[in-house]
């Protein structure tokens, strides 16, 4: 069974910064593609980046620029870099993975509050 643990959230200024980061336990991290989501009250879930395998990644256009994601294999572990922070970026984030048979697996989430 994949476990995500998330961490890292919190409460930020406007124009501030946060990373989060995701740890995979329980499976061979470097074979999945791996991804982050955000979840803000009354709203869907929405994807927030991408990073298949092979570090290729993907952002959604409200975060691009600001946003960088990455992984550390060697850690089995994802980040999400947040810069230039604003608060419409306030929601809980979720870390997902997918693996070769696209089998799914998410974290708990993490808040992530963006206010003065």
């Amino acid at each position: 069974q994949v476990q995500l643990v998330e961490s890292g959230g919190g409460l930020v200024q406007p124009g501030g910064s946060l990373r989060l980061s995701c740890t995979a336990i329980g499976t061979i991290f470097s074979v999945y593609d791996m991804g982050w989501y955000r979840q803000a009250p009354g709203k869907q879930r929405e994807l927030v980046a991408t990073i298949t395998s092979s570090s290729s990644s993907n952002y959604a256009d409200s975060v691009k620029g600001r946003f960088t994601i990455s992984r550390d294999n060697a850690k089995n572990t994802v980040y999400l870099q947040m810069n230039s922070l604003k608060p419409e970026d306030t929601a809980v984030y979720y870390c997902n993975a997918v693996g070769p048979t696209r089998s799914q697996y998410w974290g708990q989430g993490t808040q992530v509050t963006v206010s003065s």
